[in-house]
């Protein structure tokens, strides 16, 4: 807290260290804290007077709709800012540093409010149709904003231009500047140690953030019209942004990592959490969706991320899982006439992708870079063609041509039909959280194996290959055949999931498994939730997967704009944050060289 303290006021007497708007540094912590005040204040008041508009924000009193996420950001505003006072007890809210995680926090606070206002006006028929307490939360959300720029911070020193660069030439020049100085003022310092917690403590508070996580999926996949949706995005993106930048994150990083074990299992324990939160079976089947696209995505994530080969057609590996448990699931469109149990099917699946990728990989993996992508993306569009072609005419009667295996019955395991509900416990499990709870644990298989791998002697080999393989192999790997395992086991992890998706879906065509579509999963998607969510771990393709599923899902009203708002969300989000939103670390330090090599901690630091 005094450290905070300290260099704040550094700053006051450094002239090099000056906001972005000329207010005194005590008069922009002020304007912080009454502004973020006022925006609490003023979602307890109406901001329309209609009940059209959804979400009910015509009481006073009591906030609804959008005015929840709006109480979010500005009661985070403050908590930033008190603790930037130094205020006793909230020191351990910014272990970083206070000044970054407060202009994203007023951000948050600030984007929701302005976009409920601008979407009331637009959907109402202008801004006649706002209530005072809507101009109230616009103008505090912009008072906090304006003392969150104003904050001083240490500007870096920026290289000065050639004078003999022509007009372009100087102006990128200014540009990056500038660029270099606004992310100076969002940087956060290196995490402080604190005091180790008891062994139980620490659970406990790893127990808290997983509540808190699974309550912000729930709240995220449950919104019930899109405008809530947004502004949900708005909040938890700059949100998260601000945790990130106070040091939260890193602080639960570090104590998930050392307790480990605990973590993933209490993981998985709120996730099977989900479905008896939902009396609705809807958001159970957006659920499974999700973690079937996610666990493709952790799948492909060996591929790309932890041996560095770009596969442009690895949705195939899915269609061919699927395809292989339908046709020997029973299903009365399968020219075999075989019902194997689910189980047989699964490992059928997992298997035959296998098969496929080996096939495929032993003749390519010799190439490399865009050779190799090249040759996977044909790869993709061969296995469709072939399925829509297999109908009888163009070719044998085995997949029904683009009408597809359809009627897959329902798993039967062990005496549990996952087609009917089920009461457990006083809860009334449907269809699609069976399958969630089935697909959870599929999830959690594909886990424990990319986790045991990369930790392995292979997934360093994987690792030095993405590296330089040259070198790789001048020390003796195997270049090919390391390729080719990865290849293989990324495919039967695809493999695995497909057999669940057949059974999910009941019906399996060739359209399901394209290289780009508006709707995942195809190839496009999922390479871009890897990317997303960051290259080489496990929770960022499960990030990324599902928020790259929910997305589509959720902003269908966008038509034919979806892809070019999706597409610019993307570049800006590459731009800020190329390593990912959750990333390896190495990759990060390799993609900011401003940033320290990372250090050897004290549990103490941990």
């Amino acid at each position: 807290m005094t450290t905070i303290t300290a260099v704040n006021t550094t700053a006051k007497n450094d002239t090099t260290n000056k906001g972005f708007i000329g207010i005194p540094e005590k008069t922009a912590r002020t304007l912080v804290i009454a502004g973020g005040a006022l925006t609490i204040a003023s979602c307890f008041l109406a901001w329309t007077w209609t009940a059209k508009y959804p979400g009910n924000l015509t009481v006073t009193g009591y906030p609804g709709g959008l005015q929840w996420l709006v109480l979010v950001g500005g009661a985070l505003t403050v908590l930033l800012a008190l603790a930037s006072y130094g205020v006793k007890g909230l020191g351990w809210l910014t272990p970083a540093g206070a000044d970054g995680a407060i202009k994203l926090a007023a951000l948050a606070a600030f984007g929701t409010a302005w976009y409920t206002g601008i979407s009331i006006a637009a959907t109402l028929g202008g801004p006649i149709n706002l209530e005072p307490g809507a101009g109230v939360a616009m103008l505090a959300t912009l008072i906090a904003l304006v003392g969150a720029l104003a904050l001083p911070f240490e500007r870096p020193a920026l290289e000065a231009g050639d004078p003999d660069d022509n007009g372009w030439d100087q102006f990128k020049h200014d540009l990056g500047n500038k660029w270099t100085t606004f992310k100076a003022a969002f940087a956060s310092g290196p995490v402080r140690p604190v005091r180790e917690l008891p062994a139980w403590a620490e659970i406990l508070l790893i127990a808290a953030v997983l509540g808190i996580g699974l309550f912000v999926f729930t709240y995220g996949i449950t919104t019930p019209y899109q405008e809530l949706f947004i502004g949900f995005l708005i909040t938890a993106g700059f949100g998260a942004g601000a945790l990130n930048k106070a040091g939260l994150m890193a602080r639960v990083t570090a104590l998930t990592a050392k307790h480990r074990n605990v973590a993933l299992v209490g993981a998985f324990a709120a996730a099977a959490a989900f479905p008896l939160t939902q009396t609705d079976d809807q958001y159970a089947n957006l659920g499974v969706n999700i973690l079937i696209f996610a666990t493709v995505a952790l799948g492909l994530n060996i591929v790309v991320g932890l041996t560095g080969l770009l596969d442009l057609g690895y949705v195939a590996f899915l269609g061919v899982g699927a395809y292989t448990a339908a046709l020997v699931s029973g299903s009365p469109n399968s020219p075999f006439g075989v019902h194997l149990p689910f189980w047989a099917a699964l490992l059928a699946g997992a298997a035959a992708s296998m098969i496929f990728g080996v096939l495929i990989g032993a003749p390519t993996l010799r190439l490399r870079g865009d050779y190799l992508a090249i040759v996977t993306l044909g790869f993709g569009e061969i296995f469709r063609i072939s399925m829509n072609n297999l109908d009888g005419v163009s070719g044998p009667d085995i997949t029904n041509g683009p009408n597809g295996i359809a009627n897959v019955p329902n798993i039967d395991l062990f005496g549990f039909d996952f087609g009917v509900p089920h009461t457990i416990a006083g809860f009334t499990i449907g269809r699609f959280a069976n399958y969630f709870l089935l697909m959870l644990l599929i999830t959690l298989i594909v886990v424990l194996v990319f986790r045991r791998s990369a930790e392995s002697r292979i997934g360093r080999a994987w690792v030095a290959i993405r590296e330089d393989e040259t070198a790789a192999e001048a020390m003796g790997i195997n270049g090919f055949r390391v390729k080719l395992i990865a290849f293989a086991l990324g495919a039967t992890l695809a493999g695995l999931a497909g057999a669940v998706q057949a059974h999910v879906n009941y019906t399996v065509t060739p359209d399901q498994y394209v290289f780009a579509n508006a709707v995942p999963p195809n190839s496009a998607f999922l390479l871009a939730a890897v990317v997303l969510g960051g290259m080489g771990t496990i929770s960022g393709p499960l990030v990324g997967g599902a928020l790259l599923f929910l997305l589509p899902n959720k902003l269908q009203s966008l038509g034919e704009y979806q892809l070019l708002a999706f597409g610019i969300a993307l570049v800006v989000l590459m731009r800020l944050r190329p390593e990912g939103l959750i990333p390896n670390r190495r990759n990060q330090l390799e993609l900011h060289k401003d940033l320290e090599a990372p250090t050897v901690l004290s549990k103490t630091g941990a």
